[in-house]
């Protein structure tokens, strides 16, 4: 499958830590504890997809300095294009994360300048009208892309992840234009089942996933209306939670574009985030079709 995927890369730093709330100390030795990847949600969507076998065309902004470099040399070697990636930021954007043995983690995300700039429909339009979904990142500037998305007929995904309220100014641009609708279950104002049918009467979006950490993942079918909850799937080896709801996302919309029912596409998605998070770091631990199969 040809699909389109247009979010935030950045350098992420994972460091762990004994516990939350994390006392005071002048200096700790986590040996093998702190590890710095290429990642940002655009980085990790491209590469669960990569692993999976489609072929990703990816949209983003970096800055001209050593960080960026770092992350064009990695891009090269997953075998992910980098020819619509512009270097117009003052600085490339980094994060540190903080995780515990209990797979809870705290995420200090600097996006630099990244948050003011936009992506000109025009300028990726060719990979627009050939793909078979895009999957566009809920970031400042996919706020025109998404919509001219829309306007075009692309099916188009989107993760909103923490939302509190159906009016959420920030996403509003995303929840309006989304025909799949990922978000978290972290923060909700009422009961997750009522909250997806208000999203589905706000909204109409073709379907909605709402990700349940150890709960698995639940699902709304906007068509039928029925309401599914798939359990999450572990094989006890929990490391770092970090990009699991990246990971459900695009194992979601790459099954769904292949052609599987919303049910069945989420069934393997629960399973390649499920392993994904036996690995350290939000860009590692993708398997491939094959082994969810197996798993299954």
């Amino acid at each position: 499958m040809k699909i389109l995927v247009s979010g935030l890369l950045n350098i992420e730093t994972t460091v762990a830590v004994k516990g939350f709330p994390i006392e005071y100390y002048p200096i700790d030795y986590p040996f093998f504890g702190i590890n710095s990847n290429v990642s940002g949600v655009g980085y990790n969507i491209a590469k669960a997809l990569t692993a999976l076998g489609d072929d990703v065309s990816l949209v983003s902004f970096l800055g001209s300095d050593a960080e960026s470099e770092r992350i064009l040399a990695r891009l090269s070697e997953d075998g992910i294009g980098a020819e619509k990636i512009a270097r117009s930021l003052r600085n490339t954007p980094v994060s540190a994360v903080l995780y515990d043995t209990l797979g809870r983690r705290q995420i200090y995300c600097d996006l630099k300048d990244i948050q003011e700039q936009s992506v000109s429909p025009d300028a990726v339009r060719a990979e627009l009208n050939s793909c078979d979904l895009a999957a566009l990142c809920n970031i400042n500037f996919n706020r025109e892309l998404i919509k001219e998305a829309k306007r075009l007929g692309v099916t188009t995904a989107t993760d909103v992840h923490v939302l509190a309220s159906l009016e959420d100014d920030y996403n509003r641009d995303f929840m309006e234009n989304a025909d799949i609708l990922f978000l978290s279950d972290e923060g909700l104002p009422c009961a997750a089942e009522d909250f997806l049918r208000q999203l589905y009467s706000r909204y109409k979006n073709r379907i909605i996933v709402l990700g349940m950490g150890a709960d698995g993942a639940m699902l709304l079918d906007g068509a039928s209306g029925e309401l599914t909850v798939v359990p999450a799937y572990t094989d006890g080896k929990i490391v770092n939670t970090v990009g699991a709801g990246d990971s459900l996302f695009s194992a979601f919309i790459h099954f769904y574009s292949k052609g599987f029912d919303a049910k069945s596409a989420l069934k393997r998605a629960v399973v390649f985030a499920g392993v994904k998070i036996g690995f350290n770091g939000a860009s590692v631990g993708f398997c491939t079709e094959r082994e969810i199969e197996e798993r299954l």
